[in-house]
């Protein structure tokens, strides 16, 4: 018989334990914690809007609309495992910001080692503030353990659900079970048309193109926020590792044919530097986080970097030299000099495509008789380096177990001792012609060098970290003049290309810093050129063709110069570089999107809208009308797209495998 219990009006405790109102007041914390996100990154011409939170609430339904369809104590633990899942998920995304200024995604969760030999830099940007971003833990976690292991709950007499007015008995569980699956259908059907419907529309009008060009994460994240954000970057991955993996799109494959094509029919410039040190020696160095703006400063009376400005008397010193990096940071780097394609817009290349084939410069080399090497003092399998550079054709990894550990300094070794000892090793252990390329350590962030080692009066920068910064470069710029000496003695040094460029910006964004450091107020696009500009310094064994270049240059354009300067013809590789010796007119494209011809930069607006962005004339320093960098952008587009192209296919191996069969044919 069925059991009829009186209706009873609903308490305040009543209402505070309703379904509706624990779900509510989970979709308003979630989306307090989305708007705190918001409010903490401080990016460029984003805003979040009403429609914004629109989307956000209509995300947070569809991750969290199944709730509905469970028991009511299965329902309040899903809820707070929700809550402490998306809030650590948006705490991350802060930190991972505040550093990389990008999101983190799947690729970069899988490099998960690198995030963890962040340590100390991690903890530098971890802020006691931050602690209010969970304070409603103190609050939801005993709630909801009283909830559930109360005397009133182990007894089952108290269970409501979506209309949650009345105590129902055993006999109701099917219309109980209905209520749940319609109050859970409509959150899901609510949370389509609030999230995915604005987010469509979006693809359609101004952010046409959303899915398919690769956008920066951070203009992706304008457009879907961060759940659908990350809730598309977890479909694109499955999307890659699933069955047989994606197929090229049949217009993409024709433009990167297109490309290379026009590169390689076009007539190669050979110049009296074509060749003119053949069989050198090439020595590469790659300096952690050394920026440009510090070359030929001075603080307190004190060069910064001495040496490298001694250096810069007899070797071109390449004034607007701009890193070319993404997520992978130093990784990036790494491919852009030695294999000079653009790296990815998610992730490092390094980690998630280690076994495509590439034209690196250790590999074409090493065709010419080369010995290659590199040398980094650090864990091998660290941004998967052991497996790539097996790829790359090294002849040999020289990391951290090959060194000794006489001077602990950082993450490892320092620089002194590290330059020191890969120096000997190409001595004694390297046959000519060598190609060696090291990876320096001693400047990365939080630049916390020892006491000992701190030679700099940095003055009212002391204790902060700008400060440390440049106590740290000063180091690396005390070991890079010893390493030098050192290669002199060991007879080295006029036999050799020696070249050294920073691989990426320091992180330290805030402009006052620089301001001050300076003595000069700074507009965008100082600012762009500071965060964005690396040194590059070429030696060449007679220290002929000294002096400043002020034509633009970027990382991508170093494999492809060296092999001019070793009469090594780049035209049957697939390289994206500019060759900075054949007279050339050139464009460098960065990452982001932004780049320079040498008489404008674009600047691109975080939205990823054209229009939004800004176009500079160098002569003046000043905006000029937008339409003048069209032609540029649009060609920077399709060198992006047509990189991601390449190396997310593995274009190079295909087009290979055409070439040998119509050879054959």
């Amino acid at each position: 018989m069925f059991v009829t219990k009186p209706t009873r009006s609903l308490t305040p405790r009543g209402l505070l334990n309703h379904p509706l109102t624990l779900y509510l007041i989970f979709l308003v914390l979630m989306l307090l914690k989305l708007m705190w996100l918001h409010h903490n990154l401080h990016a460029y011409n984003i805003t979040m809007g009403l429609l914004d939170k629109v989307i956000a609430i209509g995300s947070l339904l569809l991750l969290s609309f199944w709730t509905w369809w469970l028991p009511r104590r299965g329902m309040i633990i899903s809820l707070v495992i929700l809550n402490l899942l998306l809030t650590a998920l948006i705490y991350a995304d802060m930190v991972y910001y505040r550093y990389f200024q990008d999101f983190l995604t799947i690729p970069v969760l899988m490099q998960a080692r690198q995030v963890d030999a962040l340590g100390d830099s991690i903890a530098t940007l971890i802020y006691a503030s931050d602690l209010w971003f969970f304070v409603d833990w103190l609050v939801i976690i005993p709630y909801a353990s009283i909830l559930l292991f109360s005397k009133r709950n182990r007894r089952g007499r108290f269970s409501a659900y979506s209309n949650g007015l009345n105590s129902y008995s055993s006999n109701s569980r099917k219309s109980s079970m209905r209520r749940r699956l319609t109050a859970g259908s409509i959150a899901l059907v609510l949370g389509l048309g609030l999230a995915v419907g604005p987010i469509y529309f979006y693809s359609k009008t101004w952010a046409k193109g959303l899915f398919d060009n690769n956008w920066w994460n951070v203009s992706m994240y304008n457009v879907t926020g961060l759940l659908a954000f990350h809730g598309y970057d977890l479909y694109n991955y499955a999307k890659d590792q699933l069955g047989s993996g994606p197929e090229v799109d049949p217009a993409d494959l024709e433009q990167a044919e297109a490309y290379f094509a026009s590169r390689q029919q076009a007539d190669p410039l050979k110049d009296a530097m074509f060749g003119k040190y053949k069989d050198s020696n090439v020595i590469i160095v790659q300096g952690e986080a050394f920026m440009n703006f510090m070359i030929g400063q001075s603080i307190g009376g004190q060069e910064i970097t001495p040496h490298f400005n001694e250096l810069m008397k007899e070797s071109q010193y390449y004034s607007h030299f701009y890193h070319q990096t993404g997520q992978g940071r130093t990784s990036d780097a790494d491919f852009g000099a030695n294999i000079s394609l653009h790296p990815l817009s998610v992730g490092s290349a390094f980690v998630r495509y280690a076994d495509h084939s590439y034209d690196s410069l250790p590999s074409i080399l090493k065709d010419h008789g080369y010995s290659t090497n590199v040398f980094h003092a650090y864990e091998s399998g660290f941004w998967n380096r052991y497996t790539m550079y097996q790829n790359m054709k090294y002849d040999k990894f020289y990391s951290k177990n090959d060194f000794e550990q006489d001077d602990p300094l950082g993450w490892s070794l320092s620089d002194e001792s590290f330059f020191r000892q890969s120096v000997e090793k190409m001595s004694s252990e390297v046959t000519e012609p060598f190609s060696s390329f090291l990876i320096t350590l001693s400047s990365h962030h939080p630049y916390a060098l020892p006491q000992d080692k701190q030679q700099l009066d940095v003055g009212e920068f002391k204790g902060t970290m700008f400060g440390n910064y440049l106590q740290s470069v000063h180091y690396v710029d005390s070991a890079l003049g010893n390493m030098v000496e050192d290669l002199k003695n060991r007879g080295l040094w006029d036999k050799t290309i020696f070249m050294f460029y920073g691989d990426h910006d320091n992180s330290i964004k805030e402009q006052p810093q620089y301001e001050k450091f300076l003595g000069r107020s700074l507009t965008d696009l100082d600012m762009e050129q500071i965060m964005n500009e690396v040194p590059l310094l070429v030696h060449l064994p007679d220290g002929a063709a000294a002096g400043t270049i002020d034509e633009p240059a970027g990382q991508l354009d170093v494999t492809p110069s060296v092999l001019h300067l070793l009469g090594i013809s780049d035209q049957s590789y697939y390289h994206m570089g500019n060759d900075v010796y054949d007279g050339s007119s050139r464009m460098v494209v960065l990452r982001s999107g932004a780049f320079t011809d040498g008489s404008l930069f674009y600047i691109p607006s975080d939205d990823y809208i054209y229009d939004s962005g800004s176009c500079y004339d160098l002569s003046t320093g000043n905006k000029t009308d937008i339409n003048a960098c069209r032609a540029g952008h649009d060609e920077a587009t399709k060198r992006l797209h047509v990189s991601d192209t390449v190396n997310t296919f593995d274009l190079i191996s295909r087009f290979r495998e055409e070439q040998a069969s119509d050879s054959e044919s």
